[in-house]
């Protein structure tokens, strides 16, 4: 078998001062990331959503099989079926499927089973994870496929927060109405949904702080 071509990396790199600030300006940018669930209706453009999402798509994963489809929804009318398929999903979570301990922890954030947000925002992003792939009737397999979805969906939110714009990673468990809703097929497994938009006038978020370096960072030098 021959071997792959391979072409050279290219990308500038930093050294000393320019290093280290570059590095402490980002993580300060991110550090002001935010899960909003008070949306504004204000358009935003598609080309801006498929910008976000090919960003979300130069992820990496496993042997580069790029196991993932996203769903940009902006539909009036697919927004309210996904809206009234979710909250009667999460009805049942949070009148019984859920753990006492798990509803005492959500207390925190005032959430209840009503998710108008899924109407209000301009664009709903479903991430979908695909499990295998079919190639003339055969099943060829994805690899580390969680794993490549997740990494992907972080670089989703990061550059829908690098845009200006602010998500929602809600998981309205379980998901398996929206591939029905989607019409998704079989080897498609919805992942998470995310609501995109601009932040409402008047938003708020609760008052919790990021967990210190020390609680996080195990150093081995």
């Amino acid at each position: 078998m021959p071997a792959h071509q391979f072409i050279p990396y290219q990308n500038p790199t930093y050294e000393g001062e320019a290093l280290r600030q570059r590095a402490e300006e980002f993580c300060h940018f991110m550090d002001r990331r935010r899960s909003l669930r008070m949306f504004s209706d204000k358009p935003v453009p598609k080309q801006v959503i498929q910008h976000i999402i090919m960003t979300a798509s130069s992820a990496p994963s496993g042997a580069h099989k790029q196991p993932w489809t996203f769903c940009a929804i902006s539909s009036p009318e697919m927004k309210a079926k996904i809206r009234e398929a979710a909250e009667q999903e999460e009805y049942v979570n949070y009148h019984g499927r859920m753990s006492d301990s798990w509803l005492d922890d959500l207390k925190l954030f005032g959430t209840d089973e009503h998710k108008p947000f899924l109407e209000i925002a301009p664009w709903l992003i479903v991430v979908c994870k695909r499990a295998y792939e079919e190639e003339a009737g055969e099943k060829k397999n994805n690899y580390y496929v969680t794993e490549s979805v997740g990494i992907a969906t972080g670089f989703l939110l990061t550059a829908i927060h690098h845009a200006g714009l602010v998500a929602l990673t809600h998981t309205p468990s379980p998901m398996n109405f929206l591939t029905k809703v989607l019409d998704r097929p079989v080897n498609e497994r919805p992942f998470l949904l995310i609501p995109v938009g601009y932040p409402a006038a008047d938003a708020e978020v609760p008052d919790i702080q990021r967990k210190p370096p020390e609680d996080v960072i195990v150093y081995y030098e």
